[in-house]
């Protein structure tokens, strides 16, 4: 099948009827497609035709193009309506995660084989950035569930792990990530939740420990648990002891505790997990015993980039609404307040740090496109790593600046209209404050880029 086919397919599909029921009639009117309801292969060709061509770093594919269009759509036209009431609620609408599921984003980078959508990690990106223009909560939904659960099992499970749960994670269960601990933030592995086995023969793990912080609790069935299989480990070797297990959440012994009230993103559930003599079968286990380290920082790293992506998206939903204020609405002294040549220069200097942290997200995009690429050619891109490494980690870092300098500035250009909550503005400030903190802090960022320069000045 061409791609051209592909595209063509994707233009033509149309919701099921109980899918159209989660869309306004204007919606359902317009066709916006699922994006798995036709088989669909992944996009290599063309990439590989653009990776031949110049074009700007953030050039979106056409089959990106549609996904962005019917994103942008599904998220106008469903989310948009269900936003406040969300935030004031503290709670993700379940019609939006079934809108989630039903247009294929929970499956972006999922094989057709396991019901997913068959698209590559720019599609995701895609993805989360459009979503969080208009609610970063359901955007950070949408990302922790594509970029570190269904990203693990598919870059580290085995063939049963797959079987069992990829589909599951395509078409209607959530899922989460579970490293943080409340003695260990950044320090993440010196984790004291401990998994240890259970027979002789290690068939089954015991899981006993808590975890805190976990985005998408509320909501999940399948949790990636990080737990030390050797706690007897020094202190300077314990990474060596972690290991990932697949928990599900109906598992004896397993709770979702104390659902947190935070200052932002106030409708993605952040929850504790307690763990009380769970038993877990060693085919459960995602990698080998003891390789939870390295599969947690891989999984960060690309996580950091959809964290960036949720940033942007923000940062122009914030910006969007300000520049139709200012240059639509709002009129002083008989002309609108966004003719004045003060507060052009601030949209025009907001505009462009927009820009320059789309720029970085998508080179970090690309260029993790690329080393994948090189792998599946048979290059060992060991080496090149740590350039993806550091651009995921500048990606995030400055996106989280932008969007936090941005959103604040436009409930300033809205003035009074900005700070109150009939619009979003002031929501958009609050949820911004968290990409600083989650996924890595914005100092962990810094040491993270420091180290890597450091290590190439002294080679």
């Amino acid at each position: 099948m061409s791609l051209r086919t592909v595209v063509s397919n994707l233009a033509r599909r149309v919701p099921t009827s109980g899918q159209a029921a989660l869309l306004r009639p204007a919606v359902a009117a317009r066709k916006v497609a699922p994006l798995m309801a036709q088989p669909r292969r992944a996009f290599s060709s063309e990439v590989d035709e653009i990776a031949q061509q110049p074009t700007p770093i953030f050039h979106l594919t056409e089959t990106e193009a549609m996904l962005q269009d019917m994103v942008s759509r599904f998220s106008q036209d469903v989310i948009l309506p269900r936003v406040r009431d969300m935030d004031e609620k503290e709670n993700m609408d379940q019609e939006i995660i079934d809108g989630l599921f039903a247009n294929g984003l929970m499956g972006v980078e999922i094989g057709e084989e396991y019901g997913g959508s068959g698209m590559g990690f720019g599609g995701a990106i895609v993805a989360i950035e459009e979503l969080a223009k208009v609610d970063p909560s359901v955007s950070v939904l949408c990302d922790v569930h594509n970029t570190l659960v269904n990203t693990a099992f598919l870059k580290y499970g085995s063939d049963y792990v797959k079987k069992t749960y990829l589909p599951r994670l395509a078409s209607n269960e959530v899922g989460s990530f579970a490293l943080s601990e409340p003695a260990s933030g950044s320090d993440a592995f010196a984790m004291l939740t401990t998994a240890l086995p259970t027979t002789p023969a290690a068939d089954t793990y015991t899981i006993n420990g808590s975890k805190c912080w976990i985005t998408n609790a509320q909501q999940s069935n399948i949790f990636l648990v990080f737990a030390q299989t050797d706690p007897s480990l020094p202190a300077n070797k314990r990474h060596k002891g972690i290991t990932c297990f697949v928990v599900d959440r109906n598992t004896p012994g397993f709770q979702v505790s104390k659902k947190e009230k935070k200052l932002g993103i106030r409708a993605s559930s952040t929850c504790v997990l307690t763990f009380d003599d769970v038993k877990v079968p060693r085919e459960n286990i995602l990698g080998e015993v003891g390789t939870g380290y390295k599969i947690a920082m891989s999984l960060l790293n690309e996580g950091r980039v959809g964290i960036g992506a949720q940033m942007i998206g923000l940062a122009q939903g914030a910006f969007d609404a300000g520049a139709k204020y200012v240059w639509t609405e709002r009129k002083q002294f008989g002309k609108y307040i966004g003719d004045f040549q003060g507060l052009q220069f601030q949209l025009a200097n907001a505009r462009l740090e927009i820009e320059a942290a789309r720029a970085l997200v998508y080179n970090a995009v690309r260029t993790k496109e690329a080393l994948d690429r090189a792998r599946a050619s048979g290059e060992d891109v060991t080496a090149k790593m740590s350039e993806f490494v550091m651009q995921a980690a500048m990606a995030k870092l400055y996106a989280s600046r932008v969007a936090q300098s941005v959103s604040g500035s436009a409930i300033e250009w809205m003035g009074g209209m900005g700070f109150v909550r009939d619009g979003l503005a002031e929501k958009m400030w609050r949820d911004s404050k968290i990409g600083a903190i989650y996924e890595g802090t914005s100092n962990i960022q810094l040491q993270t880029i420091a180290k890597i320069l450091q290590k190439s000045y002294q080679q």
